[in-house]
């Protein structure tokens, strides 16, 4: 429903990202030199994150007064942040630099050619990825909370559809799936990259889900989950594609988490047509960025309402 896409890049800063338009004179003042401009709910926003996001602006085309579009959107930013860690969602080092990554490769540049531009620009490979984070974070936010408004279709939605589509049933991929996770404490970080190889040897080694647990009895801290029947659309995103492209006995790439490194095997899939699909699909396809855009401005100002903000 909620595409990090409509939230991350506008068509205007790909282009000019694309064709290295760097406004080098936007480079703000040191770090040391910033001032606290804002304080909401005892958390500071400073000179300096506001610099930084009205050259982002810039580089996006933006017009208008960007200093206080820019002082606005830190502080939006702010609640944000404290609304996903007040639910407790994470979003880990490794998924934001892939995003960053893909962004880069969008723009046929590498992430070191990606970081240089944005440096240069005066936004900052950090504070893009502080932003990328967040609207990640968000996103997932705005889903929780269209589910807990119990953004569904009823049953009438559902017939409604199927009779525009000719009376037809939409189909899904059926996934029966098992999670195999090499767990790392978060006291142990250090050996990541031990315990990725050993997943990676696992992984080599995988050949259908009956066997997974027979290899995992001889290693260390291997936990081995069925995940059960799970529908295309239900699948995770930062493993969905992954899924997709694997056939029936294999495993997705390995991939680090905040658990430790993992993988996941691709038991047995079906396309499956029933009651439960067409909604779920149906569902999924009426799910608009227009939708997505108004519950984010009624998400957004009732935290401000709520909110403490202190102008300095």
């Amino acid at each position: 429903m909620f595409s990090i896409g409509k939230y991350l890049f506008s068509a205007s800063f790909a282009l000019a990202v694309a064709a290295g338009s760097v406004p080098v004179a936007m480079i703000a003042s040191p770090a040391a030199a910033s001032e606290i401009k804002y304080v909401v709910n005892n958390v500071p926003v400073t000179t300096y994150d506001i610099n930084r996001r009205a050259a982002f602006l810039k580089l996006q085309n933006r017009k208008g007064n960007l200093n206080q579009m820019a002082a606005d959107e830190m502080v939006e930013q702010t609640l944000r942040v404290a609304e996903i860690n007040r639910l407790g969602i994470r979003i880990t080092d490794e998924a934001v630099d892939a995003a960053f990554k893909r962004f880069a490769g969008s723009n046929k540049l590498s992430p070191a050619q990606m970081s240089d531009i944005l440096n240069k620009a005066g936004i900052t490979e950090a504070h893009f990825k502080d932003f990328i984070r967040s609207q990640m974070g968000w996103n997932q936010a705005l889903s929780a909370r269209f589910k807990s408004q119990g953004g569904t279709m009823s049953e009438q939605d559902v017939v409604r559809r199927m009779l525009q589509e000719g009376g037809n049933k939409p189909s899904a991929t059926e996934y029966m799936l098992q999670q195999v996770i090499f767990v790392v404490p978060a006291a142990e970080k250090g050996k990541m990259g031990q315990r990725k190889r050993e997943a990676e040897a696992m992984r080599a080694r995988f050949n259908g889900c009956d066997s997974s647990r027979e290899f995992a009895k001889g290693l260390l801290d291997v936990t081995v989950r069925d995940l059960g029947r799970v529908l295309a659309p239900e699948l995770p995103p930062e493993w969905a594609d992954q899924i997709k492209k694997t056939k029936t006995g294999g495993a997705t790439a390995v991939k680090e988490t905040d658990r430790g490194v993992e993988f996941i095997g691709i038991c047995s899939s079906r396309e499956v047509s029933d009651d439960r699909v067409a909604k779920m699909v149906f569902q999924s396809e009426t799910k608009t960025d227009d939708q997505a855009g108004e519950l984010d401005k009624k998400y957004i100002a009732e935290l401000r309402k709520r909110a403490r903000i202190v102008e300095r």
